[in-house]
């Protein structure tokens, strides 16, 4: 169970961690309105998330085993992927900018909305997170439990702790953003190592 808790709380960090629609709105809102209205938006992937996974565990259910191993492999190399697009990152000196006030949506609704529409969770949930689910429920549904709760206790917490920090700074000091991008490029790697000859080896032994 320990690797499935690792495993699943690796993937929330790191996905906190990486720049996207909901980061953005969380940091502009955060920054204008205070942490007190924005804080509700951090349950947002509890919501979007339910209808992703329902599609994709259906589709992944009906695969071969060889097919949902294959789907694991292609995840890992995903995982690498992103690691080496968050590495990049450092060299860049230029930062983002938060997006204008009054293109920010204002309820925890509209903010799951724009999880819903972000192609990150749905390449999450069908490379990654959909067959380590299928894989831990068939060792024993417990584990999967495990991983899912991990996973989401992790992403709402630190979201969370992002939007109190927001609340306090548009940005981080550069050092400290540097070492963040740099602790998650990390993780990612190690994750995508882990998980691409997991399949791997699932698939050799099939």
């Amino acid at each position: 169970m320990l690797a499935y808790l690792v495993f699943g709380s690796g993937l929330a960090f790191a996905a906190v961690l990486q720049p996207g629609p909901l980061q953005a709105f969380l940091l502009s809102r955060a920054a204008t309105e205070g942490w007190k209205k924005t804080l509700p938006a951090a349950l947002s992937p509890l919501l979007s998330d339910g209808p992703i996974a329902l599609l994709v565990l259906l589709v992944l259910g009906r695969l071969p085993a060889t097919g949902q191993q294959a789907l694991r492999a292609a995840g890992g190399l995903l995982l690498l992927y992103l690691a080496w697009a968050t590495a990049r990152t450092l060299t860049a000196a230029e930062e983002t900018p938060a997006p204008p006030r009054d293109a920010a949506p204002r309820t925890l609704l509209q903010a799951a909305s724009i999880n819903l529409l972000n192609p990150n969770p749905w390449l999450a949930w069908a490379l990654v997170l959909g067959p380590a689910i299928v894989s831990a429920w068939k060792q024993n549904p417990a584990l999967a439990v495990a991983f899912v709760v991990a996973f989401y206790g992790v992403m709402v917490t630190g979201l969370g702790l992002f939007i109190l920090l927001a609340s306090t700074a548009r940005y981080l000091p550069p050092r400290a953003q540097r070492t963040l991008v740099a602790l998650s490029a990390a993780v990612l790697a190690a994750l995508g190592v882990w998980q691409l000859f997991a399949g791997l080896r699932a698939i050799v032994r099939a």
